[in-house]
């Protein structure tokens, strides 16, 4: 059984400023994002100023989307009662499902900018989204958040989170959303989108693996309590994966007999 090494926060200070591992994985999310991106953008007849712009949009929808989602799903109640605590992004509290719908926010306003197809440029972000969400898992791991359920103590890697408060054994999980949501889903997505493929298909595909993965993870990960409440047969992460699930299936389908 281990112990969570329980890692400062802080990765470095200049000065009286702190700069916390949490900010730096999201430094990488969004650098990964302009590096992968440079190199599908050899692939369209995007400008590089259209490129930039959609990086911008992002960014403010991931983050805005993200706090939102955090402060809207999962802790209505605390943040009403602590409003400043809305603001200290540093301290984590990320909502992935909120997040995606800040960057659906900022994909419409770029196709209605641009004059594209909302699903060209989500099948062009697609695969730039995944290595982010790694990086936030394991910010999620460094600052000891987001830990699994108990499991037996026998499990090689069973971890004990001394922020739970009960040091039992529990799953990494915020590791197993890394391997499965992060890793595994970008190597998919992206050989997937080395092909020229149906407008929609990586959209769907995207959309599909990250609510499996998603779903599947929860059943490790102690549930958030949420606004249906807690519950460990069907978790809030679920409920919000769903729809993902259900319309990522319609639109793949909807993309492959569109072109058949």
């Amino acid at each position: 059984m281990l112990i969570h090494p329980a890692f400062d926060p802080v990765a470095f200070s200049l000065g009286p400023l702190s700069v916390h591992w949490y900010g730096l994985m999201y430094l990488f999310a969004f650098c990964q994002f302009w590096y992968l991106g440079s190199i599908r953008l050899a692939r369209t007849n995007w400008s590089q100023a259209e490129f930039s712009d959609l990086q911008f949009y992002g960014i403010l929808g991931v983050i805005v989307g993200g706090r939102l989602g955090q402060v809207l799903f999962y802790d209505p109640a605390y943040y009403i009662a602590y409003p400043l605590e809305i603001f200290a992004v540093w301290k984590g509290g990320m909502s992935f499902h909120g997040g995606f719908l800040g960057v659906l926010g900022a994909m419409a306003w770029q196709a209605r900018k641009y004059r594209r197809r909302w699903l060209e440029i989500s099948d062009f972000v697609a695969p730039l989204v995944p290595l982010g969400l790694l990086a936030g898992r394991i910010g999620n791991f460094i600052n000891g958040e987001l830990w699994g359920r108990v499991t037996d103590p026998t499990l090689p890697w069973a971890m004990v989170f001394p922020r739970a408060g009960d040091l039992l054994p529990r799953h990494p999980s915020q590791l197993y959303h890394a391997a499965l949501e992060g890793l595994l889903l970008f190597l998919i997505l992206w050989f997937y989108t080395r092909k020229p493929r149906p407008l929609g298909a990586a959209t769907g595909l995207g959309l599909l693996g990250y609510g499996l993965f998603r779903s599947f993870v929860e059943f490790f990960r102690e549930p958030d309590t949420g606004i249906f409440g807690f519950s460990y047969t069907f978790s809030m992460g679920q409920w919000l994966s769903l729809p993902m699930i259900l319309c990522g299936i319609a639109l793949y389908i909807w993309a492959i007999r569109r072109t058949g």
